[in-house]
């Protein structure tokens, strides 16, 4: 019965958007770390994706709306911060959204285009339109795009 209902709870988490990146639910982004019951209590933990992330709390807010909307009042969300988040928890359906949404998957070498594919791709800045990217230009179609640095 535990497994049904936990398999319920990362259903409705996987509702959840991401503010940032709305194309993501935060099952994909990785910062869902357990849903599990304690002594008949629901508890669900998070991580935040780094530790200044302006999203934290608008995401802890929409998580609580989401299980209190599903029957989950009294659940109990736990920061959890150890181990520290790591893009290597997107999960591969994260990846295959994020290129379609025109943004770069992080990527240990190489940054290939979202659009075209090519690896011949150039930092314009450090800094996209929210912290956690970057903004790269492609060399061959020369279309702009956002890369999801952290790694």
């Amino acid at each position: 019965m535990v497994g049904e209902q936990e398999q319920r709870v990362w259903q409705v988490l996987a509702t959840v958007p991401d503010p940032e990146i709305p194309i993501l639910s935060v099952v994909d982004l990785g910062i869902v770390r357990f849903v599990r019951w304690k002594e008949g209590a629901l508890h669900v933990g998070l991580t935040p994706t780094y530790s200044g992330c302006p999203a934290t709390d608008v995401i802890r807010r929409s998580v609580r709306e989401a299980l209190d909307e599903a029957g989950y009042h009294e659940a109990s969300l736990e920061e959890t911060l150890t181990p520290p988040w790591t893009s290597e928890w997107l999960s591969p359906e994260a990846h295959r959204k994020l290129r379609e949404y025109g943004i770069a998957p992080p990527a240990p070498r190489a940054i290939s285009c979202p659009r075209c594919g090519s690896h011949s791709t150039s930092r314009l800045s450090e800094f996209g339109s929210t912290p956690c990217k970057a903004h790269y230009r492609c060399e061959e179609c020369l279309e702009p795009f956002d890369h999801f640095k952290c790694i």
